[in-house]
């Protein structure tokens, strides 16, 4: 497809058939707008990862067409991978104060702060970025500050709805602007690009409303220690969890370097006025066990999270047991599930009581449920609809209730080009898509050679030979033959492995050992064939030669 025709196109590169990682991009005339750019977290699927985020090649080949970035709201799947990959891309970004007060911490961290340029948007302001005529709609998640984008073109309108629902009581910020959305479908919708994740539960969504009454309820029936856990972005739910604590008469003690974060840029805001300053993890020993509620970071097992170690009790200040209560104020992302059981097991051996959503009234989603999606379908009547952020079940259950609403769906797979105008709306090209990992400060391809040898060597184990040789290439003394992982030291399978392996080098032609690469090949050679089949695995092979 050309890059420089009139028309108007559609690319995600990220988010569909999968939960996280959204990076949109939208074309009109030669000119690209990418709206989101989000980090996911690996699952038991990707054991040798931790932190993904979708490869953005496609668009850094043209980052020169490339006006800018949008972001709808501060959640790490929608801006967590700005900092990383915003080098590469290099644009100016557009964001609602609180999505940009978090969004520069994330740069300062990265020591980018001086370069990148970010443009602060009232929500339901109206801005251009290049030729795209913009307007935020505000709209209910568990963030503040989460806006829908309206894309005004000479070809239609086309509405992103980024991640939503409906909300009458939200408890922070306004509710989803139902009137903005009807009058849009009024003057005619093209498209609608469409959040999934929530898809599959029907009737209407519950209320933040609904969890602080019910979460003021339970807290003040419990004693001992209580602990809350929930997603640090969501400002409504910790403010729910302070004025539970202020009803019961507890001062609250936040834990964890993202929930402190969080506060600065709430506050900043001028959210969570009217909550008192929340007490640092240290002042909490100083409280009597009934008189503290603690938010801690680590709904999702993440390994290093504050409440993974409070569980296997290696927090250097907080510690829980029995007597005291873990409430798990948040859902499970898909692939999180072992890692959360897994925490959830530590406390509950250590005496803690853990109480979940299926217990009681703590949690209810941001997303928007099929009955939302119904309704919206209802106030903006788009011809076309394209679901978005899910797995492929939700997408399709999304699309169906697209038919349902006399809407027509199109499922896209990331890299595909969805022409929408002029002419046909259909996929016409696929772009190069792919994942990236962040390996500490680097960034991997995830099919590329590094992650490769990795999930080899975390499947089938490393087999290291190492051995000295003369100026003729000839060995000096014995080899070495280390298997972390497969041999202990003293098993002796190692000590035939390296007898066999001796064996093996000595068999190699005089021809190829003067080149120490050469070498290096025919000793792999010889090592794998000393392995044989015994071990019934195909470990990575490797050996260190030493030419005295």
């Amino acid at each position: 497809m050309s890059d420089t025709n009139d028309g108007l196109a559609f690319l995600p590169l990220g988010g569909t058939g999968e939960i996280g990682m959204n990076l949109n991009l939208y074309r009109l005339g030669s000119t690209w707008l990418a709206i989101d750019c989000g980090i996911g977290f690996s699952g038991n699927d990707t054991p040798e990862a931790e932190i993904l985020m979708p490869d953005p090649v496609f668009i850094v080949e043209r980052k020169a067409d490339l006006a800018g970035l949008v972001i709808t709201h501060a959640h790490e799947d929608h801006l967590g991978a700005v900092a990383h990959l915003w080098p590469r891309l290099g644009c100016p970004i557009y964001a609602t104060p609180f999505a940009a007060s978090v969004l520069r911490r994330k740069l300062g961290e990265a020591h980018l702060t001086q370069q990148v340029k970010i443009h602060v948007i009232a929500p339901g302001g109206a801005f251009n970025v290049g030729p795209f005529d913009l307007r935020f709609i505000p709209v209910t998640h568990s963030v503040p500050e989460a806006q829908a984008v309206v894309l005004r073109t000479p070809h239609g309108i086309i509405v992103h709805t980024g991640d939503w629902k409906f909300d009458p009581q939200p408890m922070v910020g306004p509710p989803t602007d139902v009137a903005a959305f009807e009058a849009l479908g009024d003057e005619g919708v093209l498209a609608m690009v469409c959040d999934s994740t929530n898809v599959m539960t029907q009737g209407p969504s519950a209320s933040e409303f609904d969890v602080r009454r019910s979460m003021t309820d339970l807290i003040g029936s419990l004693s001992g220690r209580i602990a809350v856990t929930c997603f640090a972005s969501n400002v409504a739910r910790i403010e729910t969890i302070a004025k539970a604590a202020q009803a019961a008469g507890r001062s609250v003690v936040i834990v964890g370097r993202s929930l402190r974060n969080l506060d600065v840029s709430a506050r900043e805001c001028g959210y969570l006025a009217d909550v008192p300053p929340f007490l640092s993890e240290q002042e909490a020993n100083s409280l009597p066990d009934d008189e503290v509620v603690m938010i801690i970071t680590g709904s999702q097992g993440e390994p290093r999270s504050a409440l993974s170690r409070i569980a296997s009790d290696s927090h250097p200040n907080i510690s829980l047991g029995e007597g005291d209560t873990v409430i798990y104020s948040s859902r499970m992302i898909p692939g999180n599930e072992q890692a959360v059981m897994q925490v959830q097991d530590n406390l509950t051996r250590r005496g803690v009581r853990v109480l979940t959503d299926r217990d009681h009234l703590v949690h209810v989603s941001g997303h928007a449920t099929g009955g939302d999606v119904r309704r919206l379908f209802d106030l903006v009547r788009p011809r076309f609809a394209v679901p978005v952020h899910g797995e492929w079940r939700h997408l399709t259950a999304n699309a169906a209730i697209a038919r349902e609403k006399g809407v027509l769906p199109i499922l896209l797979e990331d890299g595909d080009i969805l022409n929408l105008a002029p002419g046909a709306v259909e996929v016409v090209d696929t772009a190069p898509t792919g994942r990236l990992v962040l390996d500490g400060g680097r960034l991997l391809p995830m099919n590329g050679g590094v992650l490769a040898a990795r999930r080899r060597m975390l499947f089938n184990g490393i087999v290291m030979g190492s051995f000295a040789v003369d100026d003729e290439g000839y060995l000096i003394g014995d080899p070495k033959v280390s298997a972390p992982g497969l041999l202990d030291p003293e098993d002796p399978e190692t000590s035939r492995l390296t007898e066999e392996f001796g064996n093996a080098l000595d068999e190699i032609p005089d021809e190829l050992r003067r080149d120490d690469n050469t070498f290096r090949e025919a000793a792999k050679t010889a090592l794998r064939r000393a392995l044989g089949r015994k071990l019934q695995k195909r470990p990575l092979v490797d050996v260190h030669l030493l030419r005295v």
